[in-house]
C-alpha cells in the first residue's frame, strides 16, 4: 500500500516537473521559437483551438517565425490571437497566405521581466509539488492503523526525498532558463 502511494506520488510529481519545463519553454528568449506559440488559442469558428492544430510553424531566421494556416479563412483569427498573446510583444503581419511574426529585440529591462515571470512560474510549480506531497502525506497518515509506525516514518522520509529531488529538478530547469534569458 505504501509503495503504491509513493509510486503514484512520484508519477504525479514527474508530470508536474514536465509541465513546468513546458511552461518555461513558452517564455521567449532572443530567438523566434515555435514553442513560444504552444499555448496560443485561436478563436476558430467560435471554439478556442490551439494554434498548432490550425497551422504549421517554422522559423525563417532568428527573429522571424512563419505561420502557414491549413485553412486560409483562419488567417485573420490567427493574426489576432498572436497579437493579443501576453508577454510576447510580437508584431504579426498577414500577406494573404501566411502570417509572419517578427519578434522585437529583447532589451535588458525586458529580459529581467521575463526572468521574474519564469521565477513566478517556477514557484507556482513548487507549490504544486508541495500540494502533491501534502495529499500523499495525508494518504500515508490514513494508513496509520494498518501498518507499523516505523514503516510510516520510513515512507515519510522517502516522500521527502522524492519531493526534494523534484524541487531540485524544477530549480535546475529554472536556472537553465534564466541563463538562456540573460544570454545576449
Amino acid at each position: 500500500m505504501i509503495a503504491e502511494i509513493l509510486a503514484d506520488t512520484t508519477a504525479r510529481m514527474d508530470r508536474a516537473v514536465e509541465a513546468a519545463k513546458e511552461d518555461f519553454a513558452t517564455v521567449r528568449t532572443g530567438r523566434a521559437n515555435p514553442q513560444l506559440f504552444q499555448k496560443v488559442l485561436v478563436d476558430y469558428y467560435g471554439t478556442p483551438t490551439p494554434l498548432a492544430q490550425l497551422a504549421s510553424l517554422n522559423s525563417s531566421d532568428a527573429r522571424t517565425l512563419v505561420i502557414t494556416p491549413y485553412d486560409k479563412s483562419a488567417l485573420k483569427a490567427i493574426e489576432q490571437a498572436v497579437r493579443e498573446m501576453p508577454n510576447l510583444g510580437a508584431n504579426p503581419t498577414n500577406d494573404g497566405t501566411l502570417v509572419r511574426v517578427t519578434m522585437p529585440e529583447l532589451t535588458a529591462e525586458r529580459r529581467k521581466e521575463y526572468v521574474k515571470l519564469v521565477r513566478t512560474k517556477g514557484e507556482d510549480s513548487k507549490v504544486q509539488l508541495r500540494g502533491i506531497r501534502r495529499k500523499s502525506k495525508d494518504e500515508l497518515d490514513a494508513l496509520k492503523s494498518e501498518v507499523g509506525e516505523d514503516d510510516l516514518v520510513r515512507a515519510e522520509k522517502e516522500l521527502d526525498a522524492v519531493t526534494r529531488a523534484h524541487v531540485d529538478a524544477i530549480d535546475e530547469a529554472l536556472k537553465r532558463k534564466e541563463a538562456e534569458l540573460l544570454e545576449v
